[in-house]
């Protein structure tokens, strides 16, 4: 192998390195994208004391869930939902981080932009 060959198959590897590497970051950023902000007190999340209205945290669930099991591009066998104190907390898995970002999405919609924990695991392979 001449040097030119060893330094293009370096190129590459590297690329490969990086892009594997800027993957991984976006998935682990992708976990973590819906944590709200924290009051000073630490006891609850300042989202969900400004604009909340009359909805109990079950009629919330409820709703969040319902949308979730209406959207027809979602599936939403392995995902279950809680609220506590008007913030909405997915539970469950997704099988791809599009989905991730789907649920998240439908889940916000529906909760009227409350906030919304993002608890899911990204299982690859299929239904």
């Amino acid at each position: 192998m001449n040097i030119a060959n060893k330094k293009r198959s370096l190129v590459i590897l590297l690329g490969a390195v990086v892009y594997g590497a800027s993957v991984f970051a976006e998935l682990a950023s992708a976990q973590n994208a819906a944590v709200p902000t924290v009051s000073q007190s630490g006891s609850t999340p300042v989202a969900a004391t400004q604009g909340a209205d009359s909805v109990t945290d079950q009629e919330l669930s409820r709703r969040v869930q319902a949308a979730l099991h209406s959207d027809p591009y979602f599936y939403d066998k392995h995902v279950s939902v809680s609220a506590d104190n008007g913030v909405v907390v997915l539970h469950g898995f997704v099988f791809s981080e599009w989905d991730l970002r789907d649920a998240i999405r439908i889940a916000r919609q529906a909760a009227d932009q409350r906030p919304v924990i993002d608890d899911l695991t990204i299982k690859l392979g299929g239904r």
